[in-house]
C-alpha cells in the first residue's frame, strides 16, 4: 500500500524565524529556512484499486496545527498519534474541532493514541474537552486511546519506536518502510531493530552545538549510517542551520526536511512481530 507523508513542520519549540531573532537564517529569503513547529501527515487510500476513501493521520498537532491543516486543505481526520506532551507538540489540540465534527458525524470521535504520561498532560490541559463530565456543545469530538505497541488504523500498521528526549522516553513511530523520531537525544538499543529495512528515515538533529535534550547532527548521523535507510531526512531543525548550506555538507542519501516536503512512501505491513489490534 503506497501512500504520502508530507511534513507540515520542521522546526523547533520556538520555529523558524525566531522571534526577536535576526540571525542569517531568521532574516533568509529561502522559503526552505521558514519552519513550522515538528509535526508530520500520512495519507493513503484504505482501497487504492477500488478508490477507496482517502485517511487521514497526524503525528503532534502543535501550536501551528492550525496554518499547516489549512496549508494542505485538510478536511477530515481519521486518527491522531502523540510522540509527548511538550507545548510544541500538543498545543494544538483545539483546532481539531471542525475537522472532529465530520468524523464524528461519520461514526465516532477521532481517536488520540498516547501514552498514560502524555494522555495525563492532555487531561489537564483540555479537561473542557476530555473531561467525561465536559459540556461545551462545540468541544473536538475526540478520544483518548492507550497507545499499543503496535496499532492498525484503516489498514495501516503504527509501530511504537521508543527514543529518549533528554531524560524523558517518548515515542518515535515506524509505519510500513518509513519511521519518524523526533525530539531524539538517544535511541535505546532495543529500539534499533525496529527500524530495520527502511526506505525513509526522519530524525530530529537540532543543531551542531551539543544540547542536553536533542541530537546534534553528527549524533543523528551517526544513528542513520548505523539504521542503514535508503534516504534520511533530518527535522526539528534550529535557526543555526541553514537549508542550503547545510545540505552541501551533508553526506550522499541525507537531507534537511522542509516544510511542506512530500515523499511517497511504501505503508505495507512489516514483520516484526504480532500486532496489536
Amino acid at each position: 500500500m503506497e501512500g504520502l507523508l508530507t511534513f507540515l513542520g520542521t522546526g523547533t519549540s520556538m520555529g523558524v524565524p525566531t522571534l526577536g531573532c535576526a540571525c542569517a537564517v531568521c532574516t533568509s529569503d529561502d522559503p526552505h529556512d521558514r519552519r513550522l513547529r515538528p509535526s508530520i501527515l500520512l495519507r493513503w487510500h484504505e482501497d487504492a484499486e477500488t478508490g477507496g476513501r482517502e485517511r487521514v493521520v497526524v503525528i503532534d498537532t502543535g501550536p501551528d496545527f492550525r496554518e499547516q491543516a489549512l496549508r494542505n486543505r485538510l478536511t477530515r481526520m481519521d486518527a491522531v498519534f502523540y510522540t509527548h506532551a511538550h507545548a510544541d507538540h500538543i498545543l494544538g489540540l483545539d483546532d481539531l474541532r471542525p475537522l472532529s465534527f465530520t468524523a464524528y458525524r461519520e461514526g465516532g470521535p477521532i481517536p488520540l493514541y498516547a501514552t498514560p504520561e502524555t494522555a495525563a498532560v492532555l487531561k489537564r490541559i483540555y479537561e473542557y474537552t476530555l473531561s467525561p463530565h465536559a459540556t461545551y456543545p462545540n468541544r473536538a469530538r475526540v478520544e483518548l486511546v492507550p497507545m499499543s505497541q503496535r496499532t492498525m488504523v484503516h489498514g495501516v500498521e503504527f509501530i511504537v519506536v521508543p527514543v529518549m528526549h533528554g531524560e524523558m522516553e517518548i515515542a518515535g513511530f515506524r509505519f510500513g518502510r518509513a519511521a519518524y523520531l523526533t525530539d531524539v537525544s538517544a535511541i535505546p538499543e532495543s529500539s534499533f531493530a525496529l527500524l530495520e529495512g527502511l526506505d525513509h528515515l526522519t530524525i530530529s538533529a537540532l543543531r551542531h552545538k551539543p544540547h542536553p535534550s536533542h541530537a546534534t547532527v553528527k549524533q543523528a548521523l551517526g544513528w542513520a549510517q548505523r539504521i542503514g535507510a535508503r534516504n534520511t531526512w533530518l527535522t526539528h531543525i534550529a535557526h543555526e542551520l541553514g537549508h542550503e548550506e547545510t545540505n552541501r555538507a551533508l553526506p550522499a542519501g541525507v537531507k534537511l526536511a522542509y516544510d511542506g516536503l512530500d515523499l511517497p512512501v511504501d505503508l505495507g505491513p512489516v514483520s516484526l512481530g504480532p500486532a496489536t489490534p
